[in-house]
Parts: C-alpha cells; structure tokens; sequence
C-alpha cells in the first residue's frame, strides 16, 4: 500500500515538473480615454465571453495615457477621444487609428444651479473666469465651482475646442475620471463640468446649448458641436488578439447593440465627418 502510494505521488511530483502547466490564456490592455472606457470594457467582456480563454484588459487614465503608451509599445491598443495627430509629442505616422464610434460631450451642473440651458457665449465665459455666480446667467444665487478634466484627457480637449475655440479653462480642480468628475458636480453646490453623454445620470442636470440639446440626433448632423470621434490606436497594423479584438469591436455585434445601448453613436450612422483639424468633410 505503502509502495502503491509513492508510485503515484512520485508520479504526480514528475507531471508538475514536466510541463503540465496551467493554460493562462491569452490577454491584451486597452488603456487610454476614460470616456470610451464603458465601451471597451463592455466589448471586451462580450467578447471573453465568447472566446474561452482570451481576454481584454481594460483601464482608464485619459487620451494622452493612452497614446503615449501605445507609442512606447507598452500597452496593444490605445483609447483615445484625439486623432492622434492632435496631441503633441505624439508620432501619429507609427499608430493605426481604429475609429470604433462617436461620443457627444455634454456641460453638468448640479441640480441646484437652477437652470437647464446656457448660451455657447455665457458657457464660455463661465469656464474662462468670467461669469462666477449662477444668478447672472439666470439661475440661483450660487457661485460657479468649475470641475475640469486633466490636461492628458481627451473629452476636455474636445470640450475647450468646440466651447473655448481652442483657448484653455480658467485654472480649477482637475479630475482624472469622467465617473469622478459626475459625483463631484452630483455633490457640489453649484459646480459644472463636462462629461461623454454615456455618463450622464439623474444625478446631475445636463445643459442645453442655445436650446439645442444633447441628443444622438443633434450630434449626427452636428447640430450639436461637442463630439469626437473614439479611436482605439495600435502601433501599427495589429495583429493575433488585438487584430481580431478590433475586428469584434467594429462587428455588427457591437456596433448595432452594444455602442448605442451605452449611448455612444455608430461611425456610420454620422451624417457629417471630420478631419484631424476639425474640419467637416461631407
């Protein structure tokens, strides 16, 4: 018995040592835009999910991360909410761009501010310094709390493009993520920021611009100017995981479910495009 029991534990012992090894799988890393991070990670667990073994590491930490990091080779695909030429230090000659879908950004005010619409020429001026109580645009007697994005992110790039005409925010607190920038106005008395339309909740008060609001429809035909376009970058031509990761991302699959189910708009359903520069196309 004694014998039996040492054949098969030096057996077990000769397996181990001999390669039987643990299947790992094989794994990729998005990193990048925080506003495109809902739908990276929602593509990437559809996509695990339906191959055994395969999987998509998604994190967050704004556009410029990601670019950079997919430069460097340190990471397979970079998020970005750029064109890749819009961000300095930056080689956009060696990245693939991959545009996966469009993403409306929208200004938040807390639910007190007393107001739902704001002209392009007061919001201007609010995130420049110059208006600094709600009352003077019509709302509460409130002072303005500005919220800004981080200097690396993409939705505040977009943001002071459009609103700012290039110019840059009057210095605030920044915040990395758009999820931390929503429970900060959510919890501030009069604060105001600017978050991707996916992130929008009844926790806050998204404004209208001149009336115009922040609908899919509007950001279609540009109606509504705050939009970008989300990239997901390689270095260039990707291949193995990462090619047939994008190739799921840009499949009817997602494209027809899971983009505008986390309200994000399908690149095919714009009725307008634009360039690296901003400039409309068609």
């Amino acid at each position: 018995m004694k014998k039996h029991f040492h054949l098969i534990f030096i057996g077990v012992t000769l397996l181990l040592l001999t390669g039987c090894k643990v299947d790992r799988g094989e794994s990729i890393n998005a990193v990048g835009s925080s506003a495109m991070q809902p739908l990276v990670e929602a593509g990437g667990e559809q996509y695990s999910s339906q191959h055994t073994g395969k999987f998509i590491n998604v994190q967050g930490g704004g556009s410029g991360t990601g670019l950079s990091q997919v430069q460097a080779g340190a990471v397979e695909i970079g998020n970005s909410d750029l064109f890749a030429e819009e961000k300095q230090g930056i080689k956009a000659k060696e990245l693939v761009d991959h545009k996966v879908a469009v993403v409306g950004t929208v200004p938040i005010a807390n639910k007190e501010v007393g107001l739902d619409n704001i002209s392009m020429s007061d919001l201007k001026k609010v995130f420049q310094g110059e208006i600094t109580n709600w009352k003077d645009i019509g709302g509460k007697d409130l002072p303005i709390v500005l919220i800004n994005r981080a200097s690396g992110s993409g939705s505040r790039y977009t943001f002071e493009q459009w609103v700012l005409d290039g110019e840059e925010s009057k210095q605030s607190q920044e915040q990395e993520s758009t999820g931390m920038v929503r429970q900060i106005v959510s919890t501030t008395p009069g604060a105001v920021s600017y978050v991707a339309f996916s992130y929008v909740t009844e926790e806050v008060q998204p404004l209208k611009i001149d009336q115009i609001a922040p609908t899919e429809d509007n950001v279609k035909q540009n109606k509504w100017p705050i939009w970008s376009y989300e990239h997901m970058y390689t270095k260039g031509e990707p291949k193995g995981l990462t090619k047939e990761f994008l190739d799921y991302m840009l499949s009817e699959d997602v494209q027809a479910n899971i983009v505008p189910q986390l309200g994000y708009i399908a690149v095919s359903e714009m009725e307008v495009e634009r360039d690296a520069h901003g400039n409309l196309i068609k």
